[in-house]
């Protein structure tokens, strides 16, 4: 079994966590959009299955230091992978107005985007913004106390695939590992919101990989998999109540057939 993570805390912990089964797990900091040249390294021609958690951990929501929890105070970071050079306040003190209500817009579907780019901007523009609590306070003004949580949440998961590139190692993780699999090899993808269950459920059909939403599809080519779960699969009340953050979670699967 090879383990990749981005997050070195992750990666090193399980190291040792599962230390006595060395000669069975491979674990290894790398990025997901990377599998082929990982794989290729360590001499590795096909698999039998494939399974992507995607999101961020609970560690790292629960380490205010990282910057992914805008319930707790911290610096703006957001970075996965500790040694990329630009994070959650590059983009929120250097971004353009027009860029970050896009961004808003296209990767956390905020349909207030606007308008919270523009006090973004005006508040920056008087003193950086440093800290999520400095970040939150400016979108819960913007936002009726209503639907607050909800609105952050959404800025949130703008700024972390931004800062992350999620979306696009996921696109290039689900083309490449493609040449790795065998007849009836798996492919599990577990994914906490929709733009990358789009993307993962239009992959598997054999349609054009894309996280916008479109009111048709059109396949690009035919099908190299058997989707496996004919529905999004969802936690249960039961799994929910013993962990309320699984409550997002979607999963899919798919065996490849190769046509």
């Amino acid at each position: 079994m090879i383990g990749i993570d981005r997050d070195n805390d992750a990666v090193s912990y399980c190291r040792k966590r599962f230390s006595t089964y060395s000669d069975q797990l491979q674990v290894i900091q790398g990025e997901i959009g990377e599998i082929d040249s990982i794989l290729n390294e360590l001499n590795i021609l096909n698999v039998d299955g494939y399974l992507l958690d995607l999101g961020i951990s609970s560690f790292q929501i629960d380490t205010a230091e990282r910057g992914f929890s805008y319930l707790a105070d911290g610096p703006l970071d957001m970075r996965m992978d500790t040694s990329l050079s630009v994070n959650a306040l590059d983009i929120i003190n250097e971004y353009s107005e027009r860029k970050l209500a896009d961004l808003f817009y296209n990767y956390g579907e905020e349909r207030n985007s606007r308008r919270i780019a523009r006090k973004i901007v005006e508040a920056r523009g008087k003193k950086a913004i440093e800290t999520t609590s400095a970040l939150a306070g400016i979108i819960r003004k913007t936002t009726s106390y209503r639907f607050q949580l909800k609105t952050l949440a959404r800025i949130w998961q703008a700024i972390r695939i931004e800062v992350n590139n999620e979306l696009d190692q996921l696109k290039e993780s689900l083309e490449k590992i493609v040449t790795f699999l065998k007849p009836g090899s798996r492919i599990v993808v577990l994914s906490y919101e929709s733009l990358s269950d789009r993307m993962v459920k239009r992959f598997f059909r054999g349609e054009d990989i894309d996280y916008h939403r479109s009111e048709s599809f059109h396949a690009s080519r035919d099908s190299d998999f058997e989707v496996l779960t004919r529905k999004v699969i969802r936690p249960t009340e039961d799994e929910i109540s013993r962990n309320p953050r699984a409550k997002s979670a979607r999963l899919r699967a798919a065996a490849f057939i190769k046509n």
